[in-house]
């Protein structure tokens, strides 16, 4: 897999967690040579704008839950689209190394001679931040899991079964469907008080955000509006700035 810019090929560029400032400058130079985006419902439409005004823009996303365009057809755009443009842009949102099957689409144009590059993306989860929620914090936390809310299979990881068992701060991505099952193995391990925060659109304008027990994760999401796309941060670090 190349790591250097280069100078054609496929480029999977994360789009960050939604503020367009929040895409790296390396992304930004590369957008602005783009012949072919194919970019995914959850990145920023600003990020478009970036491009040249002939730059062909390609739907490909996925929404949760709902309708979506197969991982099978944006491998075959990818085949299809670098064999006639020299910079063809994947953009996704968060970072696509980070549950966004980006390696999936680096590996199949390696597989079929295409030069491929990667361009990391801030994560969904450090945005964070922004709601006064650190991921590690001195004497709290000194570790985390990142955990999917829903496989392949559509059942829930478990690895947060294991995940409870340490003093690690838990982030589960896709989980806004598992958050009665998230709770259940909380309260189960006796966890139930444990503080725990959803919070969606993190780095925008219209975030929203709710603090609550790991075992009231259902009822805060419906109380407080959330839906998917949102974070769930579970562990002592919800509520450092609070106990400030």
């Amino acid at each position: 897999m190349l790591e250097k810019e280069g100078d054609f090929g496929i480029f999977v560029i994360g789009g960050g967690p939604g503020d367009p400032e929040l895409i790296t400058l390396k992304g930004y130079r590369v957008l602005k040579r783009a012949e072919v985006i194919l970019y995914d419902n959850l990145i920023n439409k600003e990020l478009l704008e970036i491009a040249p005004k002939d730059c062909k823009m390609v739907y490909v996303g996925k929404q949760p839950y709902g309708n979506y365009t197969p991982q099978e057809v944006i491998h075959e755009l990818i085949k299809e689209y670098t064999q006639t443009h020299r910079v063809v842009v994947r953009l996704k949102g968060g970072d696509p190394f980070i549950f966004g099957r980006g390696f999936e689409e680096v590996l199949f144009a390696e597989k079929h001679g295409i030069p491929a590059h990667y361009i990391p993306g801030i994560s969904s989860m450090q945005a964070s931040g922004f709601s006064g929620i650190p991921l590690t914090h001195r004497g709290v936390s000194e570790s985390m899991w990142i955990i999917t809310g829903t496989k392949k299979d559509g059942s829930l990881s478990n690895d947060l079964r294991c995940a409870i068992n340490s003093a690690a701060t838990v982030v589960i991505y896709m989980g806004m469907k598992k958050l009665a099952e998230i709770a259940g193995v909380y309260k189960d391990a006796g966890l139930g008080g444990m503080p725990a925060a959803i919070i969606q659109h993190a780095s925008l304008p219209q975030q929203k955000k709710v603090v609550c027990r790991a075992e009231d994760l259902p009822a805060a999401a419906a109380r407080g509006g959330l839906t998917y796309p949102a974070i769930v941060i579970v562990g002592e670090v919800v509520g450092i700035k609070g106990a400030a």
